[in-house]
């Protein structure tokens, strides 16, 4: 996968939690053998009218969240089914970054993620990034008062740099030291893998080998 690079882009708000893999990417189009042309099909039901016109409602169908990059929404998204489809989609659509919420449900904290659809985000590219209930809701209030907000991602310094008016808002994310130097050097489980390719030779020349006469 390539490296991933600090970028400016514009930000749509998905303000639902619970967003599950089959809206995400319904079950129809999981019969490609293909891993391209998924884009097109992302909230499927949710972004075309029966008619398979676009609908005017949906957030992505609307002028000032058209081509965004970074996609905010509510805790759990990703939940439901652990198909890879759903971060296909996403990527091919053009999102590089979601933004989601962990809550405090009193005895146990909601994540942002579902855990597969995290997991299946690094093998992909997709950055998920978690900030607190507060941050977001600072977020979409200001979407709301300036649609068509841009954010810088910087990976390196763990920061989303949201350029409202009349400043910035600046917010910092954790995230695993491991899956960052993935992500900074493009690497994903084949490329980590190939990184001990010499070994790996070596290590073949030197096993025994068997025969089956």
């Amino acid at each position: 996968m390539k490296a991933f690079e600090n970028f400016r882009g514009k930000v749509a708000p998905l303000d639902r939690a619970n967003v599950d893999t089959d809206a995400i990417i319904p079950k129809q189009f999981l019969k490609s053998i293909r891993r391209t042309g998924f884009g097109e099909s992302l909230f499927y039901d949710w972004r075309y009218l029966p008619d398979g016109k676009p609908d005017p409602k949906f957030v992505l169908n609307q002028a000032p969240y058209r081509n965004a990059t970074v996609l905010v929404a509510r805790n759990n998204f990703g939940c439901g089914s652990s198909r890879e489809h759903a971060v296909w989609a996403v990527c091919q659509y053009g999102i590089r970054v979601v933004i989601a919420p962990w809550v405090d449900d009193g005895d146990h904290r909601v994540p942002a993620f579902a855990d597969i659809f995290r997991n299946n985000s690094v093998k992909n590219g997709l950055l998920t990034i978690e900030l607190s209930s507060r941050e977001v809701d600072e977020i979409f209030k200001a979407i709301a008062d300036e649609a068509g907000l841009e954010a810088s991602i910087h990976l390196q310094d763990q920061t989303v740099t949201l350029h409202a008016r009349p400043q910035d808002l600046k917010f910092h994310f954790e995230i695993d030291p491991a899956i960052k130097e993935r992500f900074l050097r493009g690497l994903d489980d084949i490329g980590i893998t190939l990184e001990h390719e010499p070994s790996i030779r070596a290590f073949e020349k030197s096993r025994q080998t068997w025969s089956c006469l």
